[in-house]
């Protein structure tokens, strides 16, 4: 599991263009926005694409002026991390 916090600026201007761009994109939800183009956004790995390719995605939409990572989570969910995060150290 790989979550980014980002707050993307968008240009005022392009915002009703580039937040149904950012919307649609996988593994892509906006939490929050402001009229004058500031978005809080999380950005998930997905089958198709690593977190850090879509973040990458969002900078090249028109419109979008920054884009910056305030929160990283990353958790190992496959089954011998599972298995290995519950066994006792020695």
């Amino acid at each position: 599991m790989n979550i980014c916090g980002c707050l993307i600026h968008v240009a005022p201007a392009a915002l009703s263009e580039a937040r149904p761009r950012i919307e649609g994109m996988n593994g892509v939800e906006i939490h929050a926005g402001t009229k004058d183009g500031r978005l809080v956004v999380v950005v998930e790995d997905t089958d198709d694409a690593y977190a850090s390719d879509t973040i990458m995605a969002l900078h090249q939409i028109p419109g979008v002026i920054s884009l910056t990572l305030n929160y990283h989570h990353f958790e190992d969910l496959s089954p011998r991390a599972t298995l290995a995060a519950t066994q006792p150290e020695n």
